[in-house]
C-alpha cells in the first residue's frame, strides 16, 4: 500500500494512505471535502491555524492533534507537544521541536511542534516554522522531509539544504514559498543546492511513497 503526500500550497499538506486521511496545518484551502481522519496543527499563527479549515475537511469522526494554543482555541482535540507520541490504529506521530532560535517568530518555550507521521511503511517528517536546530540531527530514517524554505520566518533555502544534510531524508518537498513569503526562486535554489531527491510542486500536485 502506497501513501499519497500533496501539497496543497503555502505549508497544507493532505496524506492519504489506505482509508487513512490526514491534513497538516490546512489554510486557504477553499474547498470543504469533510475526509479528513486527522488533522494536525503545529502552532497558532494565522498561516498554519484555520478554524474555517479545519472545519472544512473535518467530519463526525476527525480527530484533531494539535499544540495546546490550538486546542485551547477549538475547545477540542487532543494536545501534543515536542517528544510526545500518539498511536492511533495505523498511525503513529510524533512531535517534535520547531523553534526559530535567533528570530523572534517562534521560540522555543512555546512548545510548537513539527510531525514525524510513521504510516504502512514509511516516515514522513514535516518540520513545522523552524530554523536548523540540533534536533534535527536526532532524526532518523526520514523517506521524505517537508521542509519550509521561504526565509525570513524560517529556514531559507540555503539553511533548508544544510538541514538535508543532518536529517539526511530520501526525499524532500519545500514549502512556506509562493504566499506571504518565499518564491519560486527560493524553492528552486534549495532543489539546486539539497544533497537529496527534491520534489518541486505546484500545489496540488502529490508524490507517492
Amino acid at each position: 500500500m502506497s501513501a499519497t503526500i500533496q501539497w496543497l500550497g503555502h505549508a497544507s499538506f493532505r496524506i492519504s494512505y489506505n482509508n487513512i486521511i490526514m491534513y497538516i496545518d490546512p489554510w486557504k484551502l477553499g474547498i470543504s471535502p469533510h475526509d479528513a481522519t486527522f488533522v494536525l496543527v503545529s502552532h497558532t499563527h494565522y498561516d498554519h491555524y484555520s478554524n474555517l479549515d479545519i472545519t472544512g475537511v473535518s467530519g463526525p469522526g476527525t480527530q484533531l492533534i494539535a499544540t495546546a494554543d490550538v486546542i485551547e482555541k477549538e475547545g477540542a482535540g487532543q494536545i501534543i507537544e515536542p517528544g510526545r507520541t500518539i498511536e492511533i490504529g495505523q498511525v503513529r506521530i510524533t512531535a517534535t521541536p520547531a523553534y526559530t532560535p535567533d528570530k523572534q517568530y517562534h521560540p522555543r518555550v512555546n512548545n510548537w511542534v513539527g510531525f514525524i507521521v510513521e504510516i504502512g511503511s514509511k516516515r514522513i517528517y514535516y518540520a513545522g516554522d523552524t530554523d536548523i536546530i540540533p534536533e534535527m540531527q536526532e532524526l532518523t530514517d526520514i523517506d521524505l522531509a517537508l521542509l519550509p524554505v521561504g526565509g525570513t520566518y524560517t529556514m531559507a533555502a540555503d539553511e533548508a539544504a544544510q538541514a538535508v544534510s543532518r536529517i539526511k531524508p530520501q526525499q524532500v518537498i519545500p514549502y512556506h514559498w509562493g504566499d506571504i513569503v518565499g518564491s519560486l526562486d527560493d524553492a528552486k535554489k534549495f532543489a539546486q543546492t539539497a544533497a537529496c531527491k527534491v520534489a518541486l510542486l505546484n500545489p496540488g500536485e502529490s508524490v507517492i511513497l
